[in-house]
């Protein structure tokens, strides 16, 4: 085997689908990755997204992943108006 085909083969054994959580943020896109704790910005989705790639690539070189599951993400509902209305009260 050829040392480009074994370095494929490892760098595939290698990949981790991690999350990217994405919210608009001062006219900029910021995406954070919750299972690193990496963040980064871009002017479009995708431009914020491959930041973050490359920014926890870039971290997890130094700082390696320990075996883990992955995190389970959820959405919950919060009733807004109720909150209002209590802190009016105080």
């Amino acid at each position: 085997m050829s040392d480009r085909y074994i370095k494929e083969i490892t760098n595939i054994s290698s990949m981790k689908v991690l999350t990217a959580v994405i919210h608009k943020e001062d006219g900029m896109y910021v995406a954070k990755c919750p299972e690193v704790g990496t963040a980064s910005q871009g002017k479009t989705i995708e431009e914020a997204v491959a930041n973050l790639k490359e920014a926890t690539e870039l971290y997890l070189e130094e700082f390696p992943l320990e075996n883990s599951e992955a995190p389970l993400v959820t959405m919950f509902e919060v009733n807004i108006g109720a909150a209002v209305k209590e802190s009016a009260r105080a």
